[in-house]
């Protein structure tokens, strides 16, 4: 009996092999082709009735990655304006579109279309549209002197190696969108390629806080130009920036706000056909284009968008201003950036960035360190006295410059009797200490006289201190490098 019982197990086990083996795809290649999965051309459905809440979380995630792409739109078709290059209010370089302006001097302190701008290179600007034409830009001679062109995409990743740390030679380059295939002309020296359309392009160009280095500066600052193709001729293009004409601009409190949450949506689909998906955003294009899309037809989802783009202004970019929420920590209460302007996927980073110092310079290229508090975790106030010192060789670790500047409470310069917003390596005047250290005054109020060449003027209110590393040294790029102690004077 066990015998046949054991063989009809034995039987059975056989026929069900035989028929399983019968319905298997004769090879494996069959087989994989019925099993495989493949949800990436698996369209999203259309139709589909979305619960508000559901359409606030999608929102909510574009609105956080989508705001410095926007925002950088916004600039472009602001700044763009300009009838020729010129200056903004005789203060902030601007252009038409795909033309360069500078400045022959530091950035004014009564400006407020950048936040963070610094008072030790000269500037310059230019918005470009590379799918109306490829842009040439000029690099002179620079000698000794540190400088860099940042240039960027519309998300505000930095393309392209240009300035004193890449040892550039002077010449011609061109710069071309991402659909560009034609042929690189005479005299060009490279072609160089944005990954979108839209590029900004920001001549940085140091200059000390002397007489002497502003006249030296002007031959050279003169010699830098960008332009569309047309416009090349294979000479050097010399410009009179100093003559600049002016143009009147609106007077506002803070920086410009160039994300308008109320026409956020709205702007947000074109936006998106011209920014392709970087590898691995595939599927997040997907979710907001199928929300985008709903809003179109459905007013309950274009409310609730409209909705959450107010709230998460409000709730997420807003508090995004402030340093503890830009970068990671970097010793004695101090933040230091990460990832700047080669952001990836790091859309926190780039978005606190682009909410509280746009157009930050690669890692390699600057470093930054920012705070808004003390040491002791307070709040600056210029209803009190700080003092900040740097021990005997301990100054910050560059092969190009560092400053330390001082922002009111939008990140911008409040005008002061010194003119005076920054101290560093553009200032022969600075006075050490006897053991070899140096102490920079934070106040409102003047410190002794004999100590004024090292007084940085705080404005009424709360304020920021802002530290800049260019072209850092080993120390600097590692994060060994420690701030220095922001000491509360009783």
């Amino acid at each position: 009996m066990k015998k046949i019982s054991l063989l009809l197990v034995i039987s059975l086990a056989i026929i069900l092999f035989v028929s399983c083996n019968k319905t298997q795809p004769k090879d494996k290649k069959e087989r994989a082709t019925k099993l495989e999965l493949k949800p990436s051309n698996i369209a999203l459905a259309e139709g589909v009735i979305m619960h508000p809440e559901y359409v606030k979380s999608i929102g909510r995630m574009a609105y956080v990655w989508g705001w410095p792409i926007v925002n950088s739109h916004n600039r472009r078709a602001g700044i763009t304006q300009a009838p020729k290059p010129g200056r903004l209010g005789g203060v902030v370089p601007v252009a038409p579109l795909n033309y360069l302006s500078m400045l022959t001097d530091y950035v004014e302190p009564n400006q407020s279309f950048v936040a963070c701008p610094n008072q030790d290179v000269v500037y310059g600007t230019l918005f470009g549209a590379l799918n109306v034409s490829p842009v040439v830009i000029q690099v002179p001679d620079f000698g000794d002197r540190f400088w860099v062109y940042a240039l960027y995409d519309a998300r505000t990743d930095q393309f392209g190696e240009f300035g004193k740390a890449y040892n550039t030679e002077p010449g011609f380059y061109l710069i071309v969108g991402p659909d560009w295939n034609g042929k690189k002309p005479e005299n060009i020296k490279a072609v160089v390629r944005s990954s979108t359309e839209m590029c900004f392009i920001g001549p940085r160009i140091f200059l000390n806080n002397t007489d002497e280095d502003r006249k030296a500066v002007l031959p050279i600052v003169n010699q830098i130009d960008a332009y569309p193709l047309t416009d090349f001729t294979g000479e050097m293009k010399i410009k009179d920036w100093a003559n600049s004409p002016s143009f009147p601009a609106p007077k506002v409190q803070g920086e410009r706000a160039w994300v308008m949450p109320q026409a956020f949506f709205d702007q947000l689909p074109a936006i998106m056909d011209s920014v392709k998906p970087m590898p691995g955003e595939e599927a997040l294009y997907s979710l907001i284009r199928q929300v985008l899309k709903a809003a179109e037809t459905d007013p309950a989802v274009k409310q609730a968008l409209l909705e959450v783009a107010i709230t998460s202004e409000k709730e997420v970019i807003k508090p995004l201003f402030r340093w503890k929420y830009n970068g990671i920590p970097a010793g004695n209460g101090w933040n230091r950036s990460v990832n700047n302007a080669q952001w990836g996927l790091d859309y926190l980073m780039r978005t606190s960035t682009a909410r509280s110092n746009m157009f930050d310079n690669r890692p390699n290229e600057t470093q930054y360190f920012y705070t808004d508090n003390d040491t002791k975790g307070q709040q600056m106030e210029s209803k009190y006295n700080y003092e900040v010192t740097i021990a005997k060789g301990e100054l910050p670790p560059v092969n190009g410059f560092w400053s330390l500047t001082i922002y009111n409470e939008h990140h911008i310069f409040s005008p002061n009797e010194r003119n005076r917003y920054s101290l560093g390596t553009k200032n022969t005047d600075l006075k050490y200490n006897n053991d070899g250290s140096l102490t920079f005054y934070v106040s409102k109020k003047s410190p002794a006289t004999d100590m004024e060449s090292n007084w940085l003027p705080a404005p009424d209110g709360e304020f920021s201190l802002y530290l800049r590393a260019y072209w850092g040294k080993e120390a600097i790029l590692d994060g060994s490098w420690i701030p220095p102690v922001i000491k509360l004077v009783e």
